[in-house]
């Protein structure tokens, strides 16, 4: 284990944001981990993953602990089912990949999402109609305090829309090690109906998809609407899709009937951000190099140069004029780090 000083982060965040770690270090094995915790002489710590749901706003004066955990395995398998446990560290699409390869249906809709697997239970990731808690086994965690490995059920990791025991309760107190998926062998069940994968399943002439085919189409999409981080500097979705309760939202709707939405339940709807950003006229804006991308305004992105500071001062005008507009609050999906 060695411990750097002076690192720049701009290639550990999918931001780009060239922020001063004043140390780094590198952690490749849960031993590791633990002694890098117990280093008194560094009492500022940050945990960095994938850095891919994150927006730093400034240079770090603290030790950055860069989770790279590696390995994936199945623990446990019958004729039907197949659970998959993946080190924290492991590149979530990658994860994807393999699963697929192997034939195991469950994470098709999650592909493309970027950042790796550790992070995936804090923020219970989701898309087109799937959420991480929908295949989640188990996941394992090192507590700060006692250094020892905790194991989570489903239940105890209280997974909520963008939201887990971690973010809340659990926030500092925990670092996820691994994470198990419970996974389908055959008779897989397709989830097609949500957004556009019906739509890009039909423009393919495919009828009956599989799992590597419904994989495919979320990728085609995520391209189309998406950039890439590589290419530019961005974390994917911003902000959260708020859920209005059903009375909210049928005034809302009465009010502005083009609105599109996603019933959750009787009770709630999901409407998206990314459309009230858009009415607001930030889709395709820029202020410097920090901007809302031109094709799909749920997107910060970073040009070149954007300090962390300033695409947060452009998430706090964008939620400003939301509220203003549509007395509705967003908030962000993102994990603000300063």
């Amino acid at each position: 284990m060695k411990i750097q000083q002076q690192v720049s982060l701009k290639g550990y965040n999918t931001f780009g944001i060239d922020a001063i770690a004043r140390y780094f270090v590198a952690i490749h094995t849960v031993e590791e981990l633990r002694e890098a915790l117990r280093l008194q002489e560094y009492p500022e710590k940050i945990i960095l993953g994938g850095g891919s749901n994150m927006l730093i706003t400034g240079d770090l004066d603290a030790l950055v602990l860069h989770i790279n955990l590696k390995g994936i395995h199945v623990t446990q398998e019958d004729a039907d089912e197949v659970v998959v446990r993946a080190m924290a560290g492991e590149n979530w699409h990658n994860l994807v990949l393999w699963t697929l390869e192997k034939g195991y249906g469950g994470l098709e809709n999650l592909s493309l999402i970027p950042g790796n697997t550790g992070t995936a239970p804090i923020q219970n990731i989701g898309a087109y109609g799937v959420e991480l808690k929908d295949c989640f086994e188990s996941c394992e965690a090192l507590e700060v305090a006692s250094s020892q490995i905790v194991s989570f059920s489903k239940e105890d990791c209280l997974f909520g829309y963008r939201d887990s025991f971690f973010k809340n309760e659990g926030k500092g107190r925990y670092i996820l090690t691994s994470v198990s998926m419970r996974l389908t062998k055959r008779d897989h069940t397709l989830h097609t109906a949500y957004g556009d994968i019906g739509a890009e399943l039909l423009r393919q002439g495919i009828q009956e998809p599989t799992i590597h085919e419904v994989s495919n189409a979320v990728v085609a999409i995520r391209k189309s609407k998406l950039p890439d981080p590589e290419e530019l500097g961005n974390s994917g979705s911003f902000f959260k899709n708020p859920v209005l309760n059903a009375a909210d939202f049928k005034a809302f709707q009465k009010e502005h009937p083009g609105v599109p939405f996603y019933k959750i339940s009787d009770h709630s709807y999901k409407v998206p951000a990314g459309w009230l950003i858009e009415q607001c006229g930030f889709k395709g804006r820029r202020f410097g190099d920090a901007g809302v991308h031109a094709k799909q305004a749920l997107v910060l992105v970073n040009y070149g140069t954007a300090t962390g500071g300033e695409i947060l001062q452009l998430a706090q005008m964008i939620q400003e004029e939301v509220h203003r507009r549509f007395h509705i609050a967003i908030t962000p999906e993102v994990n603000i780090i300063s």
